[in-house]
């Protein structure tokens, strides 16, 4: 699944294409919002909180999120389209370019009044402008007993962490993701996790380990039988979570993790 860094440069990207500009056309693929019409109405901001994004149109918010096969394109008019037009969920088209929304997982158009009806929820955006730490660890630690994985996934407690980031956030702190919240050292955490994010939301390839080379961009994640760029110790894979819709998979090394 995306991850707030990945939302953050698709959020410039399309601030780049559609912000300031006028839409000639609007194509909502979606019953709930098919009669929607935007055609002559100007783009005011694009912006991201967490894992959602939000383009303001004159008076409502196009509210996005990329879930798991998602993605927001952006093409020169009657260039070809990377993918299928039957997996277009959105089409904005501007006298220059068209921004295409492919399979998104939440596709909604709201009265910009009630924005805080779909983002309202989420907790600090680790790459907002009004990123607050100390929010972050007091809402984590509202949840001791919870393994900590699951802590930094939930967005209520702060936005923009997926499987990538709380997998590799908990080997750098030297904690397995099933540590107790109460257990972890919170701020240090919630401080790695920032510095983390921030280092690759201008990044193609994600890197937590300051190596680009193939196979080392990260230290566990994804690496389940690969040894431990550290100790050597074979990395090990799981799943966390008490029922099969929470279920998330955590990645760790066995020695360099207690």
């Amino acid at each position: 699944m995306p991850e707030g860094d990945t939302v953050y440069r698709t959020a410039r990207r399309l601030r780049d294409a559609l912000e300031g500009r006028v839409l000639t056309h609007s194509d909502f693929r979606v019953p709930a919002f098919a009669t929607v019409d935007l055609a002559g109405e100007r783009v005011d901001s694009v912006a991201s909180r967490g894992k959602h994004l939000l383009i303001r149109v004159g008076g409502v918010s196009i509210h996005s999120h990329l879930k798991m096969e998602g993605s927001w394109e952006v093409y020169p008019v009657g260039a070809r389209w990377r993918h299928p037009a039957f997996q277009a969920r959105v089409v904005l088209s501007t006298v220059d370019v068209v921004a295409v929304g492919f399979q998104l997982g939440t596709l909604e158009v709201v009265p910009r009044e009630r924005e805080e009806s779909v983002v309202g929820y989420l907790g600090p955006d680790l790459l907002g402008p009004d990123w607050d730490a100390d929010e972050a660890v007091r809402r984590l630690a509202e949840h001791p007993e919870q393994p900590i994985a699951v802590s930094l996934l939930d967005q209520r407690n702060l936005a923009g962490l997926g499987n990538a980031y709380a997998n590799e956030v908990c080997f750098v702190r030297g904690m397995l993701p099933t540590r107790p919240t109460k257990d972890a050292d919170l701020r240090a955490t919630v401080a790695l996790a920032h510095r983390m994010i921030v280092a690759n939301r201008d990044r193609a390839q994600r890197v937590t380990t300051g190596s680009t080379r193939r196979g080392e961009a990260a230290w566990v994640y994804g690496r389940e039988g690969k040894p431990c760029l550290r100790c050597g110790t074979l990395i090990e894979r799981s799943e966390l979570g008490r029922t099969e819709l929470e279920q998330r998979v955590i990645y760790f090394c066995p020695h360099c993790q207690t």
